[in-house]
């Protein structure tokens, strides 16, 4: 037996990882960024509450998950699902969909919820003995974590919360980048979780670091489509502001900026290049005035 993760900017395997590292079951993680990029653009059933195309998303890992299995010689892919734990992606119709995109159909066995599912071919061959599989479904976790004290397991994590897709802020910055931009690379994705973002036009926005640990990450995505700006001699947010924007969105953008400064009202505040031309200074009024009404993924203002 082997388990399998995957990960994208969406979500991670630090929690697949401890378990196997817990289980003492080897692990593959799969990096699916390319494939999920593609699918999120345009998926066949849509999206959640938010933006998480969760069956097509489902559907893509079987895929890839059944390839391994099929290059691996593994007999079965078995996954933690449970009906109706999930009203989008777990009701009958929608495991039956996945398992079926997927192409490997015949081999997806959800242990869990397996007595209220139809029969699958591998347990028809006497791969698995239906009599040992279980019959959970619903939002209570009741009985897996029964299960889990039984078998010893004490790191049992919350099971919301793994995909960023599903995030009402991140969702409404991200429909905002795809609106402006069209497909997004992994940078503009990266700057999606950080920071204040405003937008200066239909095409234009800045972003602010918020506190020293947005500045941090700030700096270490710093470049690619954007210019970023230090305040100097004051404490100050880390902008990024797009590069070629005109010189009135540019003193705009540099205004909000210096708007999140420790300067004194109806002042100045000193903005310095740190990109693509180290060095060139740009100076801001300062006014609390100036900060936004709101923010791109501000979802109880936009």
């Amino acid at each position: 037996m082997t388990s399998i993760s995957f990960v994208s900017p969406f979500f991670n395997a630090e929690n697949a990882k401890k378990a196997a590292t817990s289980l003492k079951v080897p692990i593959i993680v799969k990096d699916i960024t390319g494939e999920h990029l593609d699918m999120l653009l345009n998926p066949k059933h849509g999206y959640g509450s938010g933006m998480n195309p969760c069956i097509d998303c489902h559907a893509l890992m079987l895929k890839i998950a059944g390839g391994i299995m099929r290059k691996e010689g593994f007999d079965f892919i078995f996954t933690g699902e449970v009906l109706g734990e999930r009203p989008m992606s777990q009701n009958k119709q929608s495991l039956h969909t996945v398992a079926k995109e997927s192409g490997y159909a015949d081999y997806v066995l959800r242990p869990l919820s397996a007595k209220l599912l139809p029969e699958t071919k591998i347990e028809k061959e006497g791969k698995i003995d239906r009599s040992r599989l279980l019959d959970i479904s619903g939002r209570q976790r009741k009985r897996q974590l029964e299960m889990a004290a039984q078998y010893g397991i004490k790191d049992v994590p919350t099971p919301a919360g793994g995909c960023l897709l599903t995030d009402p802020c991140f969702s409404a910055r991200l429909k905002d980048l795809l609106r402006r931009e069209g497909k997004p690379s992994i940078h503009d994705i990266e700057l999606l979780k950080v920071g204040r973002h405003v937008g200066l036009d239909q095409k234009n926005k800045v972003i602010i670091g918020r506190n020293e640990k947005d500045n941090n990450i700030l700096r270490s995505l710093d470049g690619g489509k954007y210019i970023m700006f230090v305040p100097k001699r004051v404490r100050g947010p880390h902008c990024m502001v797009p590069r070629g924007i005109s010189g009135e969105l540019l003193e705009r953008a540099m205004e909000i900026c210096a708007s999140y400064c420790d300067a004194r009202e109806d002042g100045e505040v000193m903005f310095r290049e740190k990109s693509a031309n180290p060095g060139r200074e740009i100076r801001a009024a300062y006014s609390r005035s100036n900060r936004p009404e709101r923010f791109i993924g501000d979802i109880d203002k936009n």
